[in-house]
């Protein structure tokens, strides 16, 4: 990481000021740099910028739509001047700075000499002064606004280690808001556009280590692959982890966690140099309101119940932030061991980059994509659909002119770059088919809730009906049965009395009075006739009755048949409805069937696309196994290669032993280890070492059995010399990471352990102390070193007292205390400090004031280190080792040491109740 703790960027320049760009034509070539005598009344050069942003978003993504053309956009390049930092201050003081910024103008002066300046035009100069927000706003906020129109888009920072290109993207800003890099308010402004209930946002964060690419958010996964679309040419890394993110909070976790899984060292440069490039992938899809597609019915019967079935169009775009290493030369970055090796592989990946933009300003028909990961990752980003914005940042130091003059060229270069920006629209058929099926189930369990409301309605009503019928039927059959009872009762009993009178009237008259008795006769006779038709009437009226109470036994009947209708109607719309349904569900069932044959395809396509892979990986193992018989031209290559090589360094010894090398070979070399005559070993000895020197002839030399000889030497001779020279070749070895693991697993910290107790020349306690200080910045051997006495034999070479061996004894401690505070970051490591266990405390911190310069500054950052884990602290405030972080916060020369002491003591609990308690303001 670029060492930006103690940067203070102050707000300068216009608030909230963008510049509108012209639009560049087609065949525009920028100008790269002009001389300041030459031009001197020249304007600032016209951009080509190919924006989509504003109104243009949707009328780009029309055109996009219809043709497959894209709209041209240059890469805009924008320069951030690093302000001094405290040494520059001192070593600068009686020289001009490298660089006279005039940011109206959008210029940059670099000075050759004295009276010599070249003058150079970007999109956009930012002074030291300018404000985070300021460089959000001109470098990343025009392609955030591409991303949400649904253009892919990339945001890159390039320059010298130290420049503050990892302050500028990744700061951030928990501590001050106003610090807050490129990435967070990306982020902020993304969520603030975005729906998350309609649309998706996911983010992958990586890291390009030694041409490795790993996941910063599962350090498990640290061996990725890249797949490009055979058709498409889109390039992806689809083992890698997505997170979706719902808030920023969550954003600013994952990169907290990512950042405390990136590797970074310490170099003279930078405290805090990044060793891998960074790369966030924030991957946004998005719906678009009123731009849905009708999607046709293939029945035209069915077109009454679905009337507009559309499936969604939505846009799928990619923020690419990529947080490159610093570019830095070995003699002035002091790297060494295992740290030169990730110097040279960054080196390498940020030269095949500037090669691809080469290729790419000057329209050269072959761009050399394929010559690293990180030129195949940023394919899209250069000469691809991406809207791109590089920041390349330069420090005022003139002792870095030529790193600055570097930066500025690929800067110019980059601008030539032009990229054809597509939007990528698509129709979302899966969030249809989704939004299908869940209107199928609505509508099925809604026609299932209706069908059972109506069946209980129905069987209610008819329930009823029959209820009141019977009830009608039963109340008619007992009243027309008592009322026929009831006058049959009365007519008997009417004739009976008649009848009786009768005979009465005839006893007591007699036969004299027949007349008389006629005529009473005649009277009874007559009441008995208006009786009767009393009994008539009555019995009409019973009839009338009778006949009311059929009537409404006939409106009960029709009642009951019309209630029978409405259920036979009832049952058919029930069955129109599930028609319907089946007509439905056989539309779904046709979407399916399409669904299942598009995936058929992918897979096929994708299958096709892993035969190809494996193919030309097989092509590139063949390449690799070929002899110089079988690939012309490659050994003459080699040695071309070779010579220059040995004629620049200038050493007669180096050239001889190459050319014997040569001549004898390695395994005769390696078998004259085993002589018995003490010079012969001797000499051979030396001549491996010296080809150890080489990493190229490392590996060789691991696998003819080179590093068991010598550790055998180291066992079984007991001549001073041999120890020395052979330990010197052990440590050389000790620079690669396999080789560390590979000494350790044939008991090499052991042997050397042996070697340091009974060395007494200072000479082969450095050589040992460097090889024991290589292996201690191994994360994955630290146990097993300090079980096998790595730490104790560190310690015993303090014996010597020899500054050369004190300065290797406190780099293998820092390197040692860096691993076991990057351990307990990650969680992997719990308790006391190993170191601590040992008995190291004590002598760093009676060291922690030497003299010497390197093994001061190591010491000050294995406490540093120390102090990070709380549980360290009980015993630091106990040797006294409180004291010494106090005053390194305070006194120690090195701003990066000084400001990480004091976020130490501030961070931790524990120091501040003792600061408090001896009344120490910090």
């Amino acid at each position: 990481m670029a060492a930006s703790g103690g940067y203070n960027y102050r707000d300068g320049g216009q608030r909230g000021a963008l510049r509108v760009d012209r639009p560049l034509s087609v065949n525009s070539n920028p100008k790269s740099s002009v001389k300041s005598k030459s031009l001197p009344g020249s304007g600032p050069r016209r951009n080509s910028t190919g924006s989509t942003g504003g109104g243009g978003g949707s009328a780009g993504a029309a055109a996009a739509k219809n043709d497959n053309t894209g709209v041209l956009g240059r890469v805009r390049v924008a320069v951030r001047l690093r302000p001094h930092n405290d040494e520059e201050m001192v070593a600068d003081a009686d020289f001009a700075d490298c660089v006279e910024l005039q940011p109206e103008l959008k210029r940059l002066k670099l000075r050759k000499n004295n009276w010599d300046t070249d003058t150079y035009e970007f999109d956009e100069v930012l002074t030291e002064f300018a404000s985070q927000k300021r460089v959000y706003e001109v470098v990343a906020k025009p392609v955030v606004e591409s991303v949400l129109d649904g253009y892919n888009g990339t945001v890159m920072a390039y320059g010298q280690t130290g420049t503050g290109k990892t302050y500028t993207l990744g700061r951030l800003g928990e501590e001050d808001t106003a610090a807050r890099g490129i990435m967070v308010r990306a982020m902020e402004d993304i969520l603030a556009d975005v729906s998350l209930e309609s649309d998706s946002l996911s983010v992958s964060y990586l890291q390009l280590y030694m041409e490795t690419i790993q996941d910063l958010l599962d350090p498990a996964n640290d061996n990725i692959s890249i797949v490009e679309d055979p058709k498409t040419g889109d390039v992806s890394v689809p083992g890698a982890s997505l997170v979706e993110i719902r808030d920023q909070q969550s954003f600013v976790e994952l990169l907290r966690l990512g950042e405390a899984h990136r590797f970074a060292t310490n170099t003279k440069l930078n405290t805090e140099s990044s060793r891998s490039h960074a790369i966030l992938m924030v991957n946004v899809k998005k719906s678009v309101k009123g731009r849905d597609s009708a999607l046709s019915s293939q029945n035209g019967n069915n077109s009454h119940v679905v009337k507009s079935l559309k499936a969604p169009v939505v846009r799928k775009s990619k923020l690419v932030v990529v947080d490159l290493a610093g570019s830095e030369r070995i003699d002035k970055s002091g790297s060494e061991g295992h740290t030169l090796e990730e110097a040279k592989s960054i080196n390498l990946s940020l030269s095949a980059l500037g090669k691809c933009i080469n290729a790419l300003a000057e329209n050269s028909s072959h761009v050399p994509v394929r010559d690293s990961k990180l030129t195949r990752l940023l394919r899209d980003s250069f000469g691809g659909t991406a809207r791109t914005s590089l920041v390349i940042t330069i420090g005022p130091s003139p002792r870095h002119r030529g790193e600055t003059a570097s930066t500025i060229m690929f800067g110019q270069r980059a601008m030539k770059v032009e990229n054809m920006l597509k939007l990528k629209e698509e129709f979302d058929y899966k969030s249809l088919a989704r939004r299908l099926d869940i209107q199928l189930d609505k509508i099925i369990a809604e026609h299932e809730r209706q069908q059972k409301v109506f069946e209980d309605e129905m069987e209610r009503i008819s329930i009823q009906a029959q209820n009141r019928i019977s009830d009608v039927e039963r109340n008619y059959a007992d009243a027309l049965e008592k009322e026929r009872l009831k006058y049959q009762k009365d007519y008997m009993e009417s004739i009976k009395k008649l009848e009786e009178q009768l005979v009465i009237t005839q006893k007591k008259h007699g036969s004299e009075k027949i007349t008389n008795g006629h005529e009473d006769n005649g009277s009874n006779v007559t009441s008995s006739k208006e009786s009767c038709r009393l009994h008539v009437e009555e019995i009409d009226d019973l009839t009338k009755l009778l006949q009311k109470e059929t009537m409404l036994r006939k409106a009960a009947e029709e009642e009951v048949q019309n209630l029978k209708s409405q259920l036979t109607q009832w049952k058919r719309s029930e069955a129109a409805g599930n028609s319907e349904i089946l007509k439905l569900r056989k539309m779904l069932e046709d979407e399916e069937h399409q669904k299942e044959k598009l995936e058929g395809e992918i897979a096929r396509l994708h299958s096709q696309l892993l035969q190809l892979s494996f193919e030309a990986d097989e092509t590139s193992q063949q390449l690799d196994r070929s002899g110089p018989g079988k690939i012309g031209g490659l050994e003459s290559l080699m040695t071309q290669v070779r010579q220059p090589q040995l004629k620049d360094s200038g050493n007669g010894e180096k050239a001889s032993i190459a050319k014997l090398f040569e001549q004898v070979g390695l395994h005769k070399i390696l078998s004259l280890l085993e002589a018995e005559d003490n010079d012969v070993r001797i000499h051979a000895v030396k001549v491996v070492a010296n080809l150890a020197a080489e990493e190229t002839n490392q590996e060789r030399i691991v696998e003819a059995g080179g590093l068991t000889s010598l550790l055998m030497l180291l066992e079984n001779s007991e001549d001073e010399t041999i120890h020395r020279v052979a330990a010197g070749a052990i440590a050389n070895l000790a620079m690669n990471e396999t080789n560390q693991e590979l000494i350790m697993t044939q008991g090499g910290i052991s042997l050397l352990s042996m070697t340091a107790a009974h060395g007494k020349d200072p000479q082969t306690l450095r050589m040992v102390a460097g090889a024991i200080a290589n292996l201690c910045g191994n994360d994955k051997l630290q146990n097993k070193l300090r079980g096998e006495g790595g730490i104790k034999a560190l310690l015993g070479m303090v014996r010597c007292g020899h500054p050369d061996v004190l300065a290797q004894v406190a780099r293998g401690i820092a390197n040692f205390a860096k691993c076991e505070s990057r351990a307990s970051t990650q969680g992997t490591k719990t308790g006391k400090s190993l170191l601590i266990e040992d008995g190291a405390l004590a002598w760093i911190v009676q060291n922690a004031s030497n003299d010497a310069s390197p093994i001061k500054r190591h010491i000050e950052l294995a406490l540093c280190h120390l102090a990070q884990h709380e549980v360290n602290a009980k015993d630091m405030i106990t040797s006294g080792a409180l004291w010494e972080l106090v005053r390194i916060s305070r006194d120690c020369s090195h701003e990066d040491i000084r400001n990480l002491a004091y976020r130490t003591l501030t961070s931790s609990p524990t120091f501040q109740a003792e600061l408090r308690r001896l009344r120490i303001d910090n």
